[in-house]
């Protein structure tokens, strides 16, 4: 039984004249004719009293006739809906994005996003790289911000947006806060403080030393980076970290590696699954808005 069938129904119904109904919906008397026989056929029981040429509900089209008011009216509801969600500018997000990038970028890529799409709305997801994505595995979000991030469960594509570049962090009153700049194998010796597994920035700096043939010695993992260098300016050992906002508040200093190290981060989505045209729009808002920024 399809929509149309049962706006005829509803039209036959209210007018109670077939000839009249089926001139309201431009169709042939015949075809709606026909179209409420295949109901009442799939129905089983008759939904009208036929008297010459009047015609009428009879208690079995009282009844169905409840029910298809209620169908055909949350239609209408969920077909407007779908009009606001698929109108430019409008509609909701949901993405994701790393801890770092919440602590400044993104506060203020949403700020600048609801001056351009003031009707936009957004769904937001703070996690770790790994949490973020199974979320995307899940469907649960449209798009996530970054490092790369690979799926053995759906395809996914990634468009990178920025880079940034890893410091060493010391203690201030470590000997290498004297210096600017660093070697990797200046501070193969020391305490490290790392970033929790599942990271992707922890992944980063694990294959960092790996490749150096440096093996980390990791006294403390933990979940945020201001966690992070709050352990280094207690004298604790000391990090390889992006330049986050509010560093200087702690007793540490931020030393340039040689050769430099960067991260590069990127917003990512599943290839073949369908992309709400708010979360499209978007995602192109994103590449454009990281591309002015960076000039």
């Amino acid at each position: 039984m399809e929509m149309e069938q049962l706006q005829y129904f509803k039209t036959v119904a209210t007018m109670q004249h077939m000839t009249r109904a089926a001139e309201v919906l431009a169709i042939s008397q015949p075809a709606l004719s026909k179209s409420i026989a295949s109901i009442e056929q799939q129905l089983g029981v008759p939904l009208f009293n036929r008297e010459g040429r009047s015609i009428y509900l009879n208690r079995f089209g009282e009844l169905f006739l409840q029910s298809v008011e209620i169908i055909l009216g949350e239609y209408e509801r969920i077909r407007e809906e779908f009009e606001d969600i698929i109108k430019p500018g409008s509609g909701e997000v949901s993405f994701g994005f790393i801890h770092t990038l919440g602590m400044e970028i993104v506060p203020e890529l949403i700020a600048a996003t609801t001056k351009q799409f003031p009707n936009m709305q957004f769904s937001l997801t703070q996690a770790t790289s790994l949490n973020l994505l199974k979320r995307l595995e899940e469907g649960a979000i449209d798009l996530c911000l970054s490092q790369k991030i690979e799926s053995k469960v759906i395809d996914i594509e990634t468009e990178e947006l920025f880079v940034e570049e890893l410091f060493v962090i010391v203690p201030t009153t470590h000997p290498l806060s004297k210096r600017t700049e660093v070697k990797i194998e200046d501070v193969q010796n020391e305490t490290f403080i790392a970033i929790k597994k599942g990271n992707s920035l922890r992944q980063l700096v694990d294959e960092l030393f790996l490749d150096a043939g440096i093996e980390l010695k990791t006294a403390f993992a933990a979940e945020e980076m201001h966690t992070v260098a709050g352990f280094v300016g207690a004298g604790m050992g000391i990090s390889l970290i992006p330049n986050i906002k509010g560093l200087d508040h702690y007793k540490v200093k931020r030393l340039k590696l040689d050769p430099p190290c960067y991260r590069s981060v990127g917003v990512s989505w599943a290839k073949n699954r369908y992309l709400p045209p708010a979360a499209t729009e978007f995602k192109q808002y994103l590449v454009d808005y990281f591309k002015h920024r960076d000039g």
